[in-house]
């Protein structure tokens, strides 16, 4: 007698596509939240930047102090991600004297050649593996500083 062995070959098909689907799907969910990972701190790291480079140069948006401007810029250039009161509470704007770096704190903390840090800190990102999530989120921390410029006219707004 001869017995066809393509329904055990079917079968041995479907348990091999089984036992790689899984590993192969875990993989690729590995990768794409490390690359969402990636892209988060990428992004922050390019708001405190633009924020910075805002700050030396002493704008103001219309209705507002200098640091709620500075403010402002991180948050549009974060891409959703700082969005609201949440959002705005994570960036943080912080002067220092540039030669003995303490923190300069009040009015005219934000004086020609001080040096200006913004930071974007505290803003937690859970994973979206199930395999790789973890009982702690990854905490992103992002900080850009320069030297706040003179300006010719001598003056400059208030910080606040």
């Amino acid at each position: 007698m001869h017995h066809s062995s393509r329904g055990g070959q079917k079968g041995n098909a479907f348990l091999e596509t089984g036992l790689i689907i899984l590993p192969f799907l875990a993989l690729i969910m590995a990768v794409v939240d490390f690359g969402l990972a990636i892209f988060l701190q990428s992004t922050c790291q390019h708001a405190v930047r633009e924020g910075v480079r805002y700050a030396v140069t002493y704008q103001t948006a219309s209705g507002l102090g200098h640091d709620a401007s500075i403010r402002a810029v991180v948050q549009r250039n974060a891409m959703g991600f700082l969005s609201g009161d949440s959002g705005a509470g994570r960036i943080h704007i912080r002067y220092y004297d540039p030669v003995t770096f303490g923190e300069k704190t009040g009015v005219g903390s934000n004086a020609p050649g001080s040096v200006i840090e913004v930071s974007v800190e505290d803003f937690r990102w859970d994973w979206i593996m199930p395999l790789m999530r973890s009982r702690t989120p990854l905490n992103i921390i992002a900080r850009s500083a320069d030297r706040m410029e003179s300006l010719p006219t001598g003056s400059f707004p208030p910080s606040r």
